[in-house]
Order: structure tokens, then sequence, then C-alpha cells
């Protein structure tokens, strides 16, 4: 029986990983940068009158993806963390 998790179906190395500490760094980087720009979004479009440029729907548009990418930042820390902590259970 295959020990891996995923069966080998390409050219990548056997030890191929992710960079874990890069991808932690960036999501902690961008995660409250994501989560302000969609407080500061969301509270410009509320502001907003009818006749302003930018309107109301391209302002809750650009908020909406800032939260969407809020949390996806929060769960690649989620997986960064579980994939860590797997890590350091295998090497005792």
């Amino acid at each position: 029986m295959d020990n891996r998790r995923h069966r080998r179906t390409g050219t990548e190395p056997i030890t191929a990983k992710s960079d874990l500490p890069l991808r932690r760094l960036l999501s902690l980087i961008f995660l409250p940068l994501f989560a302000a720009g969609t407080v500061l979004l969301a509270i410009w479009a509320a502001n907003s009158d009818p006749g302003s440029s930018p309107g109301r729907a391209p302002l809750l548009t650009l908020a909406i993806v800032c939260g969407v990418l809020t949390v996806v930042a929060f769960l690649d820390l989620l997986v960064i963390r579980r994939r860590r902590r797997e890590e350091r259970a295998s090497r005792r």
C-alpha cells in the first residue's frame, strides 16, 4: 500500500513542498489589508450619494472582493497551521 496521500501524476519532484513560511507571511500581511479594505469600501459605499462617482455598486463589488480575499487569507492560515502541526507530529 502506498503511504503517500496522492499518487504522483507528473514530473514533480517526490519531495516537492509548498513554501509554508512564505505563504504564512503573505497571509499575515494581506489578511489585515483586505479586512481594512472591506471595511473602508463598505463605509464609502454606504456614504455615497446616488449620483456620486464611483457609484455604490462598484464600491460594494470591491468590498465583496476584498471580503472574499480576507476569508481566503484566513483559511490559508488555518491550512498552514494544520500542516505545520502535522509536520511536527511526524518528526516525533
